[in-house]
């Protein structure tokens, strides 16, 4: 993996900004957690997974800064970006860690690491559905940039890629910040993976042709009964793929799945700046008078949805009460390995003193 979207050292998160690529590879500094929230609110870093760490490591930085509490920071990075549910679970993974007692950083580095082993293994569990289906379209970014390493969408055709597959991707630009075209073809082209770029409604014309074999996206939250929400637009690729009768597959770690939503009336969806939409490198895209609207997501429901490819496996809609166990299993084993390292270091602190 030559991709990185964040990593923290010398006491700094540094941030690859996602709003230069591809044209510039710029890299971001940051010690103060006013700053982080600015980046994820402004896109500087972007994609559930990896907002969730970046806000981790805003947490462990607010830590120390004076005047912070957790609550206060958490309130902070909370208010960014509301409909990736890995915000607030990289952010309470953090906040537990400072109420208790233990280093912020460690709990945001223990995160970011349960973050980036979880990508991984989506893309083992994915990969083999890409044996056969080798033309494959995603929407937006879901690769490494979006996930700190590997990504979610993109893992399973990078391990399909590895071992031999001749994978080619449809790259949808993914208006109005071209996620896809920008991001996507950029990761894409780093590893080597052919790919083509086309206009967002373009996508029901190859797959009407028959030139499309899957269609794969990732999620920024999903909800109980499987509906979720990713970028705008996925909502339609979803309809033409069942339309065509192409599998259509959503990839999301754990932190991705929220289980206080019943279903995707309860899923906040994010509405941007009509800035967004007005402009492109500094020219106006329409009348000065004319109003835009600009959600940043749309809400599918379940029942277009082949299978979610998980860092358990495979699920159907159906089956989504065993991921919903298992990521409950998954908190609940680092809680008690969080806290048999605290016995730990509790015994050899007592051992020291005598």
């Amino acid at each position: 993996m030559s991709v990185r979207a964040l990593w923290f050292e010398r006491g700094r998160l540094f941030l690859l900004d996602q709003r230069r690529l591809p044209s510039r590879v710029v890299v971001q500094g940051y010690t103060q957690v006013e700053h982080v929230a600015e980046a994820i609110r402004s896109m500087v870093v972007r994609g559930a997974p990896s907002i969730g760490v970046a806000a981790a490591y805003g947490m462990a930085l607010a830590s120390r800064q004076a005047g912070w509490t957790s609550a206060r920071a958490a309130r902070l990075l909370g208010s960014t970006r509301p409909t990736a549910n890995d915000l607030f679970v990289g952010i309470d993974a953090v906040r537990s860690a400072w109420d208790h007692g233990r280093d912020p950083l460690e709990a945001a580095s223990e995160y970011r690491d349960i973050v980036v082993g979880e990508c991984h293994r989506i893309g083992e569990a994915g990969a083999p559905l890409f044996r056969t289906r080798e033309r494959v379209l995603t929407h937006c970014n879901a690769g490494a940039l979006a996930t700190v390493e590997w990504g979610t969408a993109l893992a399973p055709l990078r391990v399909a890629h590895d071992r031999g597959s001749p994978i080619f991707v449809w790259v949808d630009e993914t208006r109005p910040l071209l996620q896809g075209s920008r991001l996507t073809a950029w990761e894409l082209e780093q590893e080597g993976i052919p790919h083509a770029v086309i206009a967002d409604n373009a996508a029901g014309h190859f797959m009407r042709r028959g030139e499309v074999d899957a269609v794969i996206v990732g999620a920024d939250r999903i909800a109980r009964n499987g509906d979720f929400a990713n970028k705008v637009g996925t909502y339609e690729k979803a309809v033409l793929a069942r339309e065509n009768g192409i599998p259509f597959y959503v990839a999301a770690p754990f932190s991705t799945f929220d289980p206080a939503s019943a279903d995707g009336t309860a899923i906040p969806v994010e509405e941007r700046s009509e800035e967004e939409l007005r402009r492109m490198g500094g020219s106006e895209l329409m009348p000065r008078k004319s109003r835009a609207r600009n959600p940043a997501f749309d809400v599918t429901p379940s029942r277009f949805v082949t299978s979610f490819i998980t860092p358990t496996g495979l699920a159907s809609p159906r089956g989504l009460g065993q991921v919903f166990r298992a990521r409950v299993r998954a908190t609940e084993a680092r809680s008690a390995a969080r806290g048999s390292a605290r016995a730990r270091t509790g015994r050899r602190s007592t051992r020291r003193s005598d």
